[in-house]
Order: structure tokens, then sequence, then C-alpha cells
């Protein structure tokens, strides 16, 4: 077994994806991942900005049209097993960016929510979610990709 699968099989590895909107998602995602106080890196889940090491792709913010292609293209180019995960409510409905009142319908901005889009595993709701509802969503999909890994 060379060395990236061993690593691999041992650990889960995290990509976060910003798809636009105010960025409070991705605070606490970074406070609720990879800040001392949760540190979920003892539990050998890992950060990381290569989508060919991802095996949770992390999505925040609306899905706009423009964020799609790339979206689309880093979620292709993760290795199987892999899981997505939504945070927030931009990413699982469209959040404040969305018309949702009279005739006007969704914006022509914002592709759909992320479901539509890409498989979602797991949800954290919220605007901004808390950092234990982030863990929670993540860690839901660990027994998924380690049974996968087998």
């Amino acid at each position: 077994m060379n060395l990236r699968k061993a690593s691999r099989k041992r650990s889960v590895h995290a990509m976060l994806v910003y798809t636009g909107g105010c960025n409070g998602c991705e605070i606490e995602v970074l406070n609720a991942l990879f800040s001392p106080y949760y540190d979920v890196e003892q539990y050998r889940v890992m950060f990381t900005f290569n989508p060919r090491e991802a095996d949770v792709l992390v999505v925040t913010g609306p899905i706009t049209v423009r964020t799609l292609p790339q979206l689309k293209a880093i979620y292709e180019n993760m290795p199987e097993p892999k899981a997505v995960v939504a945070v927030g409510a931009c990413a699982n409905m469209g959040g404040i960016y969305v018309n949702v009142f009279g005739d006007l319908g969704p914006s022509e901005q914002i592709a759909g929510p992320l479901e539509k889009i890409l498989p979602v595993d797991a949800k954290a709701a919220g605007c901004a979610p808390r950092p234990e509802d982030v863990i929670k969503a993540v860690a839901s999909v660990i027994p998924k990709l380690v049974e996968a890994k087998r």
C-alpha cells in the first residue's frame, strides 16, 4: 500500500468552498473544524485546499451562477468515496439572496440550493450555524467514508 492510500484510509480531509455571501458561515466552519477549542484534528479530520485529497466538500454561501462551474469541477476532481456537506441557510436554500416573495421568483444570479446541483450527504442549518452543528454534520458523513474506504 502506498503512502497516499494509507494516509487517506486513516484520516478524513475536508475542503471548504465558499460560493458567495456574507462570510459568516466560513468563520463558523473555521472555528468549528480548525480552532484549538474544538480541535477536530485530534480525530484525524484534516483541512486541505486540494480537491484531489478531499474526502468531504464543505460548501458555504449561495450557489451563484458564476461559481457553479468551478464548484462542479472541484467535486468531480475529488476521489471516491466523497461526501458533501451544505453549511448555512444560503447553501441549503439560497438564504437572503433568493427572493421568495411575490411573482418575482428566485434571483437570476442564484443557481439554486446545493442539493439541486450536487448530492448533499449532510446539512448544517442556520445563518450562521453554530460550530457544534457544523461538526455534527461533518461527523455524520465520516462513517460512510470509512466504510467505503475499507
